[in-house]
């Protein structure tokens, strides 16, 4: 279990608490912690939503297959479809912050510079994914560590510096508020659900998975408030003035200007390195839409030397730095968090239609604690942190992003229907 448990915590621990410390304390002050608080409370119930449903539906697939089980064919298309939108969006969002925390570093450079900045990074993750699965890989193993080191030595280091008087509160903030802080929080802990899929490599699934994720969970959460008690600690509200590199601007106070540099670079070895994996895995899903007909087939060619789907790797570089540039981080962490609230609202009703329909395809089931109030609780605590963060423009992307999703399918299933015509 302590080994599934490191995995899940290195899978989720990422680019995000990087930045994120800075929007916490610009909403709620030194209440920020309560955001975390309500992040981690949302996906307590997320991850016992999927682990009842990977328990009782063990086929590949993981949202996607127990969705489609749960609610059919079209809703889970939805679902993975999903995955996808949420992957692309966070992916433009580390990119675009990316780009910014490298330029933090020539305060002189024109904005324009930022552009060229997301083009050159997303070309040179594009070049080494379409060299094949190996040359992602390397990339990635490289990394793993490196962003956890210098935020564990933060926490380390800079606790000898905090200020007692940062850290008290002045007011306690609505609850409103604090939800939709949540909502942009819950970026950082986005992920943490993808290793709950119970498979034939983890001994007893059914109670080393669930009792894995929540001690991940609660590690996760505990070094998120560490890092912004310290940050709070040090800077105080002034931690809210830099958006881009909050942390790098703590450990400049602490350190000098060595430390401001040294953590720039960490952020960005990390940031790296959660593009690499993301660059790697979700041109696949473009690569299996075309390969089941909802989209043209020029997304299935292969490169004839490094045998990689390369049309679609390149493709979908151009849609991440596109959407990068039009937008800040917030903006476009928002619509992924919206995107991923909605994957995991779908989740919870399929956990909720599994169990009573007593669904098991592979042994005795996982039962969640307090049975079938925990997906419904799931879904209003996800409606809720839905509804207060939820805003205009990014409401009607997602709409936008779900009417292309019913034409994908409406349009497969004209095609399959033409086809049964003519045979």
């Amino acid at each position: 279990m302590r080994q599934l448990a490191a995995n899940i915590f290195n899978y989720t621990v990422g680019s995000g608490i990087f930045v994120l410390p800075a929007f916490a304390v610009l909403q709620l002050g030194a209440a920020a912690p309560l955001a975390y608080l309500a992040c981690a409370i949302t996906i307590g119930l997320v991850i016992l939503c999927f682990a009842e449903a990977g328990s009782r539906v063990s086929a590949t697939g993981g949202p996607y297959a127990y969705v489609e089980t749960a609610l059919g064919p079209f809703v889970g298309f939805v679902a993975g479809c999903l995955v996808l939108s949420t992957g692309t969006s966070s992916a433009a969002a580390i990119s675009s912050v990316l780009a910014r925390s490298i330029l933090s570093l020539f305060p002189d450079a024109p904005g324009w510079v930022t552009y060229v900045g997301i083009v050159v990074l997303v070309a040179s993750l594009v070049a080494i994914n379409v060299r094949g699965v190996r040359a992602g890989a390397r990339v990635i193993e490289g990394i793993t560590l490196a962003k956890l080191i210098p935020l564990l030595a933060f926490v380390a280091v800079g606790i000898f510096f905090v200020d007692p008087a940062n850290l008290v509160w002045t007011e306690v903030p609505e609850t409103g508020l604090v939800l939709s802080t949540a909502g942009v929080l819950i970026f950082a802990f986005m992920g943490i659900e993808g290793s709950l899929i119970p498979s034939g490599e983890v001994k007893n699934p059914s109670r080393t998975v669930p009792r894995a994720a929540f001690l991940a969970l609660a590690a996760a959460t505990l070094l998120y408030m560490a890092i912004q008690f310290v940050a709070l600690g040090i800077l105080g509200l002034e931690l809210a003035q830099d958006r881009t590199t909050p942390l790098a601007s703590a450990a400049h106070a602490v350190v000098g200007p060595v430390g401001r540099v040294i953590f720039v670079i960490a952020a960005v070895v990390s940031m790296f390195g959660y593009l690499s994996a993301n660059v790697l895995s979700e041109p696949r899903g473009l690569f299996a839409l075309a390969r089941d007909g909802f989209l043209p087939r020029q997304f299935v060619s292969v490169h004839p030397r490094f045998r990689s789907p390369y049309f679609a790797i390149v493709t979908y570089g151009v849609v991440v730095a596109a959407i990068a540039m039009s937008g800040t981080f917030e903006q476009l962490a928002i619509f992924a968090n919206l995107a991923a609230l909605l994957l995991y609202f779908l989740c919870a009703v399929s956990a909720y239609a599994l169990r009573r329909r007593d669904v098991r395809t592979d042994g005795e089931p996982y039962q969640a604690p307090g049975g079938a109030l925990v997906p419904i609780a799931a879904c209003l605590a996800i409606a809720w942190l839905f509804f207060e963060t939820v805003q205009r423009q990014q409401f009607i992307a997602l709409l936008i992003v779900l009417a292309v999703i019913c034409g994908l399918y409406a349009l497969r299933q004209w095609q399959a229907k033409r086809a049964r015509a003519l045979a």
